[in-house]
């Protein structure tokens, strides 16, 4: 059976732990869907790894709706959320709300991500949910931010962790129906997801949220540079380039094909 938001909500209570990786292409998202991932996520992380870029932040909506199209037609129970990438949803509810939608209409997926929480995100989310879209959250070390906060930890001091747990709650409170926490310290993470009753799922965030996320690049040893709180489990990176250089040695000894 296919997940659904409910049922993220039901395990939550159940205190079963959350399985989301991310996807940018057809192959990978069926390799993922098959193995049991619970979550998908077109993460704009993709700008990265997929595309070349050094952030996340040149990717186009278009760019998004067409991978998002790809991974979309790779998964059969898995539920799919697709990044809303900078600058489609951060101007207006409006903007945000048709940028949403699009992304609904036109790929298949069953949700949207969306970073931010005070002062603005909060009434936009609201809006978007209103109007019947799910939104996943993100808190903490937001990408899209990067030109102001940079790749480090966020809510180390007490100031800056009350605020990103009022965030959390007024998030919830817009409708979002879970929240990535995304580089903070692991004892914050552990505030939040006691105190909401809709899921967190962590990225650098320690262990004690209700799932945990990795951009899939990371996971498969493929990424050149990953962040210090990524793991590897497999060296894709070097399998790779071995092979094309095993398959480059029989062509030119013209091996290959005899």
């Amino acid at each position: 059976m296919p997940v659904t938001i409910p049922q993220l909500m039901q395990w939550k209570q159940q205190q079963r732990q959350i399985v989301v990786l991310t996807a940018w292409d057809y192959a990978i998202a069926q390799i993922l869907d098959e193995a049991g991932v619970d979550v998908i996520l077109v993460g704009d992380s993709l700008a990265m790894v997929a595309l070349g870029h050094e952030t996340t932040l040149p990717i186009t909506l278009d760019e998004m709706l067409h991978h998002a199209k790809a991974v979309r037609r790779g998964v059969k129970k898995a539920l799919v959320i697709c990044d809303l990438p900078f600058l489609s949803y951060q101007e207006s509810p409006q903007q945000a709300l048709h940028s949403a939608g699009r992304v609904l209409k036109e790929t298949g997926v069953q949700g949207v991500k969306m970073e931010g929480g005070y002062p603005s995100m909060v009434e936009t989310i609201a809006k978007v949910v209103q109007a019947g879209i799910p939104v996943l959250g993100h808190l903490g070390l937001t990408p899209q931010s990067v030109n102001q906060l940079g790749y480090r930890q966020q809510g180390k001091t007490p100031a800056a962790s009350d605020r990103i747990l009022a965030e959390a709650i007024a998030l919830e409170q817009a409708g979002v129906f879970g929240i990535v926490l995304e580089h903070i310290p692991g004892e914050l993470a552990q505030r939040i997801t006691q105190k909401l009753t809709i899921p967190t799922i962590g990225i650098g965030a320690g262990a004690d949220c209700d799932g945990q996320v990795l951009v899939t690049a990371d996971v498969l040893g493929l990424s050149a540079k990953q962040p210090p709180f990524a793991k590897s489990y497999v060296n894709l990176r070097a399998a790779i380039a071995q092979a094309a250089t095993d398959f480059g040695t029989e062509v030119r000894d013209r091996r290959f094909g005899k």
